[in-house]
């Protein structure tokens, strides 16, 4: 995938909490779970979310056939066509909106919208199938959007080192990969604290390069 032909995603919004007002809203902050088709995006919002999961599934039809790679997740017999929503809270101070991106080349389309003011991204990642979410992390380094990889281990798929991990996707050394099972709500937790956590300190690198007049 050529990312110079995806469109710059708008300036990332974290909105702060108003002074004073700890006990009425939280600061919410948006995140991105992205990756190739049927690495487990629709399962982990499922997981974590503690309300009811917007989901955009519609059944695989023959009008799939030659479009969508299946291989390796043949017995998928859904897509998501739109995305997926759900939402955690972290403590009373901290709200996490999830949104899923479709991973099918043919929904490319959408990420620019979905990616629209996110902290950051987890990239799911299928050993099974490892290329498929290529596109999902030229995208967040094209646009220097925070990420994290997690290695979704599923039952009976190869298990690698995260330092494989990292040198077959060609990751920067800054990027963490963390293995987890999508499925359960205390590992996608994990994944999601690992997110926010380097998007804190990404963010605050970014603020020490400008004000120390190093930025590019």
């Amino acid at each position: 995938m050529d990312s110079k032909n995806f469109e710059m995603p708008k300036e990332r919004v974290v909105v702060p909490p108003q002074a004073g007002a700890e006990s009425q809203v939280p600061t919410t902050a948006k995140i991105i779970i992205a990756g190739g088709f049927g690495a487990g995006k629709t399962t982990l919002v499922g997981a974590i979310t503690e309300i009811r999961p917007l989901r955009t599934e519609e059944a695989l039809s023959d009008r799939s056939v030659g479009v969508d790679d299946v291989s390796g997740v043949d017995s998928k017999t859904t897509t998501t066509v739109a995305m997926d929503f759900g939402r955690i809270t972290f403590r009373s101070d901290l709200a996490l909106y999830l949104f899923g991106m479709p991973g099918q080349e043919r929904f490319w389309f959408m990420w620019e919208e979905l990616s629209y003011g996110a902290l950051g991204a987890v990239v799911l990642a299928d050993t099974r199938r490892l290329a498929s979410c290529f596109a999902s992390v030229d995208y967040f380094e094209h646009f220097g959007v925070p990420f994290v990889v997690a290695v979704n281990c599923f039952d009976g798929a190869p298990r690698y080192d995260p330092a494989d991990v990292r040198i077959a996707l060609d990751l920067d050394p800054s990027v963490p990969v963390l293995m987890c099972d999508a499925r359960r709500r205390d590992s996608a937790k994990t994944v999601l604290i690992g997110l926010v956590r380097h998007a804190l300190t990404t963010a605050g690198n970014l603020e020490s390069q400008l004000a120390g007049g190093h930025a590019t």
